[in-house]
């Protein structure tokens, strides 16, 4: 029953999480640069781990109940991804190599964690992965609930360490310019799209 419960987590939080999403793509991206790598797998990893538990234990049941919590979310969301949207498109105009971009320019630790926090949880889609979907499955486990649990984090924390450290495999395709052009271009449409879904999602009645 342990473990069929953690596979099961396993499989469902691996499913959840391999997406192409703003989080993903900003992970990709500091790992390309390779700046502050170890610290951004560890919150990202660490606040899944803990949405997951926390809906496990209950919180999905409460957060069910507050719209004008989801609807705040909803809304800072949206702001902070069309924003940082916009400047990923003016990256993609501008071009650059890898070496220019982690060269230059590089991000403090302190910026690095401040939008890696809001890439996570200024997203409404992690509350309603980890803690609604997570955790009202894993509270029909019974006894096996928490080693669902573990499972879902395990998955999570394997994602971003790979996303995070295999990202540098890819370091020779984006010596070229127009590698970097491509994928700030993709990461900001990502992003603006996501945005307009969430406002859409918001002004809908």
């Amino acid at each position: 029953m342990m473990t069929s419960a953690l596979a099961t987590g396993f499989a469902l939080g691996l499913t959840l999480i391999v997406a192409i999403g703003a989080q993903n793509a900003f992970v990709l991206r500091q790992g390309l640069r390779r700046e502050h790598v170890g610290a951004i797998v560890a919150f990202c990893a660490t606040a899944d781990a803990l949405l997951m538990l926390a809906g496990i234990a209950g919180l999905a049941t409460v957060l069910g109940h507050q719209p004008v919590l989801a609807q705040g979310l909803t809304a800072g969301g949206a702001l902070f991804l069309a924003v940082y949207g916009l400047r990923a498109l003016a990256r993609a105009r501008r071009g650059g190599t890898l070496g220019a971009a982690a060269g230059s320019a590089p991000l403090p630790l302190g910026a690095a964690m401040a939008q890696t926090a809001a890439f996570t949880l200024l997203n409404p889609h992690v509350y309603l992965d980890t803690v609604l979907l997570v955790g009202s499955v894993g509270a029909q486990m019974g006894e096996a609930r928490w080693w669902f649990g573990a499972g879902a984090a395990s998955a999570s924390l394997l994602w971003f360490t790979a996303l995070g450290y295999g990202a540098r495999l890819l370091a020779p395709v984006f010596a070229r310019p127009r590698a970097w052009q491509v994928l700030d271009a993709l990461i900001g449409l990502t992003m603006l799209g996501i945005a307009a879904l969430l406002v859409k999602r918001l002004l809908s009645p």
